[in-house]
């Protein structure tokens, strides 16, 4: 019995790390959507919050269940904005 509840703890455990990964993967499109917009219309942008939700996320990715995410410079964003205009 105990090897299950180890199996099911350790299940648990990379579901939560999934979970988290999903949401903080959603939070980084957002931000990344909002520097996008914030480019095409000349506004200032960072991607400082982009960049700061990404290391949050290659921390999850040391554990081998998720993959690590690129971190997004400015000149990333204007490429991707003169590109689609």
């Amino acid at each position: 019995m105990s090897v299950h509840k180890a199996i099911t703890a350790h299940v648990n455990k990379q579901h939560k790390m999934i979970t988290t990964f999903l949401e903080l993967d959603q939070k980084r499109e957002t931000y990344i959507e909002e520097a996008i917009s914030n480019c095409k219309r000349d506004l200032a942008f960072s991607t400082d919050k982009i960049n700061a939700v990404t290391s949050m996320m290659n921390e999850i990715s040391k554990q081998g269940i998720v993959p690590a995410r690129k971190y997004v410079t400015s000149e990333m964003v204007e490429e991707y904005v003169n590109s689609i205009l």
